[in-house]
């Protein structure tokens, strides 16, 4: 019997506490801090997205920047190529005309 009532305690104690913490989630002050809380989290947010705007921005100039030394090493190379091409043109001329002479 003990057992009964000691059940039927704790189930009127959990229907008390669960009452009693619906009307202090609905309150008016609980919805203020709701409020400011969200209002926190979408500052919050805003402050995110700005700085990876930011951290984009920079990223795509970075790559801008990278792009132009590549074609400027690719232009240098080129040329380079084009002046060893030469030069073993030229030395290629120099030993054929020496093995004419």
């Amino acid at each position: 019997m003990n057992s009964v009532w000691k059940k039927i305690g704790l189930f009127a104690g959990g229907v008390l506490f669960g009452t009693a913490g619906i009307k202090l989630l609905s309150s008016r002050d609980a919805k203020k801090a709701y409020t400011h809380t969200a209002a926190a989290v979408l500052r919050a947010k805003e402050c995110v997205m700005t700085t990876a705007t930011a951290i984009k921005e920079n990223a795509d100039d970075i790559v801008a920047d990278a792009k132009e030394i590549n074609a400027a090493r690719a232009a240098r190379e080129a040329e380079e190529e084009v002046a060893d091409a030469f030069a073993e043109a030229e030395e290629t001329e120099d030993a054929s005309a020496e093995a004419e002479a």
